[in-house]
């Protein structure tokens, strides 16, 4: 299986305006409350990642053919927009510029909607996926991702606030127009960008 590490370098070490330190990720459902009553148990051996909307080919990916995909190890700061970040966390899985140059987004795209299988959902903007840092993420510091941080499969993008970073994805859509997800709709910043200090809109 292919690896390569990505670690991004800072010049200087310091925390987005706003954040504190802390030794972990928090647990969604266990160290943090979650917005449902119960986090989704997804098994393995039925679950599938569906890509499609304005591409050119549509994939829907299986345990076993997501884990054949190249497979990269994302060293990045995790920043929650309730005012929390985790330092050199190692995500393990699949750099999202993998699946876009799989599925060959048509023409016009600007936005991509992530579901969840909490029935969770937010977007992003094509272009802020690009970057090296951005992964799907099934591991963390070596070890399976597990349910309470968004197992099996989550997006991690370290340079917006984890909202963005859905957990238990099931779904990718590519898009023409902008959606926004269950939080922008809530007043939280589209753009969610932690250097900004870009957390509401209202």
């Amino acid at each position: 299986m292919f690896e390569r590490e990505i670690k991004k370098e800072k010049e200087t070490r310091q925390l987005p305006p706003g954040q504190k330190a802390i030794d972990k990720v928090m647990r969604w459902g266990i160290d943090h409350p979650a917005i449902v009553d119960d986090t989704p148990k997804l098994d393995l051996t039925e679950w599938r990642l569906i890509v499609d909307g304005e591409v050119e080919k549509f994939l829907r990916l299986d345990w076993k053919a997501l884990l054949e995909l190249p497979h990269v190890v994302s060293v990045s700061d995790f920043h929650c927009v309730e005012g929390w970040s985790v330092l050199d966390r190692r995500w393990g899985g699949v750099l999202f510029k993998t699946l876009v140059s799989m599925v060959k987004p048509r023409a016009g795209v600007v936005s991509v909607f992530f579901e969840c299988a909490d029935g969770y959902s937010t977007s992003l903007s094509l272009e802020d996926l690009l970057g090296d840092e951005v992964v799907l993420a099934y591991q963390l510091n070596g070890e399976a991702l597990e349910n309470s941080l968004g197992g099996p499969l989550r997006l991690v993008i370290p340079e917006k606030y984890g909202y963005k970073s859905a957990m238990w994805l099931t779904r990718i859509r590519f898009m023409k127009t902008k959606l926004l997800g269950y939080w922008e709709q809530r007043g939280y910043s589209d753009t969610a960008d932690v250097w900004k200090n870009d957390r509401f809109t209202m």
